[in-house]
């Protein structure tokens, strides 16, 4: 089996406060942190017995990960094993880079967020510089908000060309076509992120090749529909796998709708899908048409149950 893990545990205490964010400065309690952390443990136990097939795995913790010593222990151990194809999580980059030296660089990757106003940006781009001194293939984004926009330009033009610096429409954001093309300057892909997707009743790779999973080991297709699959503890969730169609009505964020087979992502990121970084960096490949329009589908498939 050739499959795709998005792990999310409990873990949501961040080190910023984002005013965008959810989880803002919420600090876990010691119980919970060592729930995360346990169940982290058990997952990446889990992960490296799986001998048999091959893995892919993204952390997409609510929280900052990499400040915690269990999600770097756990990043560079899974970096070592061969059948996992590669391990990445999404960070602020606001810990150490250190622990990289004892990971294995052609399977981790890091997808790397820069939030003006957090952290002083000469702080940021020294770790970005670390992590290409180190070998390291990352990522670096920012969400689209008009105050981030000159600092975002400052960024990519400090940042090796290689290095993707990609854009997130803000949440409940609309963008006039003047200010989608200055984003679309600084990121040629910008356009997918711009407009949510349709998606229902269309096929997608989650829930055959892509699953979610929590830190119960509870098995879903993906972290925006909440049906169960099964538990990645008792194996029932293979029985579950297979080609289905999306529930939703649209699907609005990047780890969802990557992996619609109506648009041509996994062709753009081919080799970097989980940690965002595209086959060629600087092309877009084909625009979307505008809001929640799907290209050509490879397959239709009916309805079915999430």
């Amino acid at each position: 089996m050739d499959l795709t893990i998005l792990y999310r545990g409990p873990l949501a205490s961040c080190d910023y406060d984002c005013p965008y964010c959810p989880f803002a400065k919420r600090r876990d309690s010691r119980a919970q942190l060592t729930s995360d952390r346990e169940a982290l443990e058990r997952f990446t136990g889990w992960a490296a017995a799986q001998t048999g097939d091959r893995l892919s795995v993204l952390f997409t913790p609510w929280g900052e990960g990499l400040v915690r010593s269990w999600y770097r222990r756990a990043l560079t151990e899974l970096s070592h094993l061969p059948h996992i194809g590669r391990v990445a999580i999404q960070t602020n980059l606001s810990g150490r880079t250190a622990w990289l030296a004892d990971a294995d660089p052609e399977r981790i990757a890091l997808w790397c967020t820069y939030h003006p106003g957090q952290t002083p940006y000469e702080r940021f781009l020294g770790k970005c510089r670390e992590l290409s001194a180190r070998g390291i293939r990352f990522s670096v984004g920012v969400v689209g908000f008009e105050a981030h926009l000159e600092e975002a330009r400052r960024l990519r033009a400090a940042l090796p060309a290689e290095v993707y610096l990609w854009v997130n429409a803000a949440e409940g954001r609309t963008y006039t076509d003047e200010e989608a093309e200055r984003w679309t300057e600084l990121d040629p892909l910008f356009p997918y992120s711009r407009h949510p997707h349709r998606s229902a009743g269309l096929p997608c790779r989650t829930g055959e090749s892509v699953i979610s999973v929590d830190g119960e080991g509870t098995v879903r297709r993906c972290h925006f529909v909440k049906a169960e699959l099964g538990n990645l503890y008792d194996g029932s969730y293979r029985r579950a796998l297979r080609p289905r169609a999306c529930p939703l009505a649209v699907c609005d964020c990047h780890i969802g709708y990557v992996h619609l087979e109506t648009l041509p992502l996994y062709d753009v990121f081919a080799g970097g899908v989980l940690e965002r970084i595209p086959a060629v960096p600087g092309t877009a490949g084909p625009a979307p048409d505008g809001p929640a329009v799907p290209g050509p589908s490879r397959r239709t498939l009916p309805l079915l149950g999430p």
